[in-house]
């Protein structure tokens, strides 16, 4: 007996700046397994505070071994997303993972219905996503902030200056 499938669509009319970020964590060394459990709670209320511009927000699992977790996020817009990104408790979860990961990798990848892709990767081996065919490079300089490299050219300071971050690992080497 034959199923007939009951496709559906949906009608993104009334989201013309609609942003799809994917995110994950990937635990690179024993420790980052605890990391990666203490941010669950901390997502979790993060998302409870319903921060304005967030219209959905999806958890999954990529692997066992490793650990690797996914976020999937539906934002109303970029300017929602980048100033979410820019207040706490995002902007203090950022500004301490680019002081130590804490045995994790963090990725992400942002698609604009608009137009307009960007992706970060930190301490992610193996490649992943995009990385698996477009060339790698550094964040430095314009491809250091997520507005940039998508495209928005007034965007407002980073959660942690690109000077900053690299005084600081300079600092931390000759340490």
């Amino acid at each position: 007996m034959t199923t007939r499938v009951a496709r559906r669509t949906v009608d993104l009319s009334a989201y013309p700046d609609l942003v799809v970020i994917y995110l994950g964590m990937r635990v690179n060394r024993i420790t980052g397994i605890k990391t990666l459990l203490g941010f669950g709670p901390k997502i979790a209320s993060s998302i409870d505070a319903h921060p304005d511009g967030l219209l959905r927000h999806e958890v999954f699992l990529f692997s066992f071994f490793p650990m690797h977790l996914g976020i999937r996020q539906y934002w109303r817009n970029q300017e929602s997303l980048l100033r979410w990104t820019r207040s706490d408790p995002h902007r203090d979860w950022w500004q301490k993972f680019l002081k130590d990961s804490g045995g994790t990798g963090f990725w992400h990848e942002t698609y604009l219905l608009r137009g307009g892709m960007e992706a970060i990767y930190d301490d992610i081996v193996p490649k992943i996503g995009f990385m698996g065919f477009a060339p790698v490079m550094p964040a430095r300089g314009p491809m250091f902030g997520a507005a940039a490299r998508a495209g928005m050219h007034s965007a407002g300071e980073p959660v942690v200056a690109e000077k900053e971050l690299y005084e600081d690992l300079e600092v931390r080497k000759a340490s």
